[in-house]
């Protein structure tokens, strides 16, 4: 499953993208926003995150106007690791070396297909392992002995 949020800045592309998981049969849970009223980010983010973090979900979706506060945000739970993307090559290799696994997204950069494409690739990328899981290996000791 994957958890997806929004802020006010982020709300339309959501909508679209759920129609998309809905159409693939991609099971996901809206952690909000629910319109376009002003919002703070960091509301939606720490949702997400922590859904991802208490493996109520296995992947996370966060869309702001930029997708960087959002990362920020997420970033700041263990086991978590965001990134803002804006391609499919960023994507794929975003989920192949680093197994990313909340992804961010602009809304006021990306229009619904481009973003569909980076979701489609991202989900459909595999993990090398090895020499990059040792790296990931090497972000888990950072977090344990700075994340307390």
């Amino acid at each position: 499953m994957i958890a997806i949020g929004c802020d006010h800045g982020g709300y339309k592309l959501k909508e679209e993208i759920k129609k998309y998981l809905e159409e693939k049969g991609i099971e996901y849970k809206d952690y909000g926003t629910n319109n376009e009223e002003r919002t703070d980010y960091p509301i939606y983010a720490s949702k997400v995150a922590k859904a991802v973090v208490d493996k109520e979900c296995e992947k996370g979706i966060l869309l702001c106007r930029s997708g960087h506060g959002m990362t920020v945000v997420a970033n700041k739970f263990k086991g978590i690791r965001a990134a803002t993307l804006d391609s499919e090559e960023i994507a794929k290799f975003a989920k192949s070396d680093d197994d990313i696994n909340v992804i961010t997204l602009g809304g006021d950069y990306l229009t619904i297909n481009e973003a569909i494409c980076i979701i489609r690739t991202w989900l459909g990328t595999e993990f090398k392992g090895g020499r990059y899981k040792e790296r990931l290996d090497m972000i888990e000791k950072i977090e344990n002995d700075n994340m307390k």
